[in-house]
């Protein structure tokens, strides 16, 4: 029997973090005996996506700016008219070529909007097809707030004219679609919740820190890293920090952290075993992206969140208020950050209790494979929303 297409495009702008989940989402749709072909449009990110996953690599866009408001392309230039055209054109190539019966779109049309030039000829293409796909959107629990006036009522619009469910990688008991898209009720019909996207259980790590503070894809991260550098030679010498800047940290911010490191403080852009890490080490402090916090939710590791806020953005905020109030970290604002702030938050979490008992649901890759083998089987009962 020839196994299911899967055509999955994600579009990561400044992060990682969007490229990371869709990487456990496609490894897992693989493991389940999918044909997977991920289509990405950012630069290109060490180990993403993962082993046996076909991939098509456009030609990378990233963000202009921390608003999102603007597109370049991979050298900092802005991305001109040519430039986008030809990327639709590879894009609609691909989605000929690979034949899906299954197209899954990363955050569109809740985020992305920018992605618009090839988003709808794509969306045209598969309304087309015949036979005709299934269209699915794959976006996180928590949105971003404060949208434009009729961004809502655009996206609820495209759903239901193009898409055939919304995957929502989040458990409903931690946050629902509603907390943070006012008009849910007009597409309640389409949502699926798959639970979180979080790691598997990591194993043992091949060696251990006591402090570990990462910065995601380091595009924004100098801050935070700079500050835990400057607390550890505030703390005691005997604890061990691992400061990991993300691959996308720019060389000249890299270089300048890496001057007069103490012994007890080791610098690196990237580590492919971090959640191995994390299962070893007492304390963590990074931002509150969606996937370092799966990977957090799967250790007993003390959290330190600092959310990002830069452009407007709330909706690291919202999770890090979320886990707060199920003591399951601690929060620093990130406006005003100082070396002093996360001294403090360290000690206080070297001496902390246990953390609380995490009782939310975690393998939303495993059971986003399931939900869309069950929708091609026609069986509506498996994945009826929650």
């Amino acid at each position: 029997m020839t196994a299911p297409r899967i055509f999955f495009y994600v579009q990561h702008l400044l992060g990682i973090g969007h490229i990371a989940r869709a990487s456990r989402i496609a490894n897992a749709l693989v493991s389940d005996g999918f044909d997977v072909t991920v289509v990405t449009g950012g630069l290109p990110v060490p180990g993403f996506p993962g082993e046996g996953v076909k991939t098509v690599a456009l030609p990378a866009v990233v963000a202009s700016n921390a608003g999102f408001s603007g597109l370049a392309d991979a050298d900092g230039w802005p991305a001109g008219e040519d430039f986008l055209a030809a990327r639709r054109d590879l894009l609609l190539d691909a989605f000929h070529a690979v034949r899906p019966d299954v197209v899954i779109i990363e955050a569109f049309p809740f985020g992305r909007r920018q992605m618009r030039f090839e988003l709808l000829p794509l969306l045209a293409a598969i309304d087309k097809a015949e036979p005709r796909p299934k269209l699915l959107s794959s976006v996180r629990d928590i949105l971003q707030e404060n949208r434009k006036a009729g961004r809502d009522a655009e996206t609820v619009a495209l759903v239901r004219d193009h898409f055939d469910a919304v995957l929502v990688h989040g458990d409903p008991d931690f946050v629902r679609l509603e907390d943070t898209f006012p008009l849910t009720a007009e597409i309640a019909d389409r949502l699926r919740y798959t639970g979180l996207v979080a790691p598997p259980p990591a194993p043992e790590p091949s060696e251990t820190f006591d402090i570990i503070a990462s910065a995601g894809g380091g595009a924004v991260g100098a801050e935070l890293i700079g500050a835990a550098k400057q607390a550890a030679a505030m703390l005691p010498d005997h604890l061990r920090w691992l400061l990991i800047s993300g691959p996308n940290l720019p060389e000249a911010d890299f270089a300048a952290l890496s001057q007069d490191a103490a012994p007890n403080v080791r610098l690196v852009r990237f580590r492919k075993d971090f959640p191995s890490l994390l299962r070893g080490a007492r304390v963590s402090i990074s931002q509150a992206g969606y996937n370092t916090v799966g990977d957090l939710l799967r250790t007993e590791c003390r959290a330190i969140l600092i959310p990002f806020v830069a452009g407007g953005e709330t909706e690291q905020t919202v999770r890090a208020e979320r886990l707060q109030a199920l003591d399951l970290a601690d929060i620093l604002p990130e406006t005003g950050l100082t070396s002093g702030h996360v001294k403090e938050a360290v000690e206080k979490a070297l001496t902390a209790p246990g953390r609380g008992t995490v009782s939310l649901d975690l393998d939303g890759a495993e059971k986003t494979a399931g939900i869309i083998r069950s929708m091609l089987a026609g069986n509506s009962k498996v994945w009826e929303s929650q």
